[in-house]
């Protein structure tokens, strides 16, 4: 089990990008106990979650959509999109060249266990995405 402080500090490391490359502001951190932890970013009309249950051992990336600047229900569909439905669209389309970059940028971090091995593969996913699409609208 990781502690909630390390989970945030990993969670800001390897999501750097967010903020060097795509000025997302960091706008909360939550640590419920040893049980859930989430880091939440914003910039340009959306919201990235990234958030961990402890116990469950269950990761998950959600990118909302705000609308008039408000996070929308969890059960909207068109505006609370979730990792693996933005790689659903990014992988056909991403060239060679532009996963090699992406695999390159990633190269300095060397997760030690299997939720930063998560961590580090959810945030290359991420990267690519907004890379590719440079932030897109999401409908």
């Amino acid at each position: 089990m990781i502690e909630g402080l390390e989970y945030v500090e990993t969670v800001k490391s390897f999501f750097s990008f967010l903020k060097s490359n795509y000025d997302f502001k960091k706008i909360k951190q939550t640590i419920n106990g040893n049980a859930f932890y989430d880091v939440e970013y914003m910039g340009e009309g959306k919201v990235v979650s990234i958030s961990y249950e402890n116990i469950e051992d269950h990761l998950e990336i959600i990118v909302f959509k705000l609308q008039n600047g408000e996070m929308p229900d969890y059960d909207d569909k068109s505006r609370t999109l979730h990792l693996s439905q933005l790689n659903a669209i990014v992988m056909p389309k991403a060239d060679k060249s532009e996963m090699s970059s992406n695999n390159r940028y990633f190269a300095k971090f060397h997760p030690k266990d299997e939720l930063e091995r998560m961590l580090l593969k959810s945030a290359k996913e991420l990267r690519l995405y907004l890379k590719y699409f440079n932030l897109p609208p999401l409908e």
